[in-house]
């Protein structure tokens, strides 16, 4: 139901896909219905994964290989989300393995990287971020950078009561384009 709200009132709203995608992240267990809805009413969204196993397969129980998200259909995959981070213990080294599957896979993915209270507060965001963006990139090729998404997550600013400033969120996206540019070039730079 909430696709269906979804779709009829970008449609009423008479929202352009070219201009701007649209997807939706639901749980690993409404993936099938959703991508069914989508696929039966043609409606224009993208359908995303809210992770995936940092295995590309084998017998690990719980998991979601990501030849499985992309058999449903699945085109973005969220990677480097803060829960599975902090939660989950999902260092650097695993989301880079993910981020790298999510493209062997045929899949485009979605970096997640931020920084706590503390970190913001003891002036570590542009280090932290930049650090995430460094790993989860570092081995890929231009062209790839140029085609994922980079999510910047100020996760202080989640459930606290704080907001993060639309001055806030700019810097730290221009450090981020700083960094993709000083490692995979301009071209990946501006189409990230």
């Amino acid at each position: 139901a909430l696709v269906q709200k979804l779709a009829w009132s970008l449609k009423d709203a008479g929202h352009n896909y070219a201009d701007t995608e649209v997807a939706v992240f639901p749980p690993f267990t409404d993936l099938r219905s959703v991508q069914t809805l989508i696929d039966a009413d043609k409606f224009e969204i993208g359908l995303g994964a809210q992770d995936l196993s940092k295995f590309d397969n084998g017998a690990y129980t719980g998991e979601v290989a990501p030849g499985m998200l992309f058999k449903l259909n699945v085109s973005y995959v969220i990677v480097g989300h803060s829960e599975r981070r902090e939660i989950f213990g999902e260092d650097d080294i695993i989301v880079a393995r993910k981020v790298k599957s999510v493209f062997e896979n045929g899949m485009t993915p979605i970096l997640c990287c931020g920084e706590t209270l503390e970190e913001r507060e003891g002036e570590a965001t542009r280090a932290k971020v930049t650090g995430q963006i460094h790993a989860g990139i570092e081995a890929l090729k231009p062209e790839q950078v140029a085609s994922m998404v980079l999510a910047y997550e100020p996760i202080w600013a989640i459930g606290t009561g704080r907001t993060a400033s639309a001055e806030d969120a700019q810097q730290v996206c221009s450090w981020i384009r700083a960094k993709v540019k000083d490692m995979k070039g301009a071209d990946a730079a501006k189409a990230v």
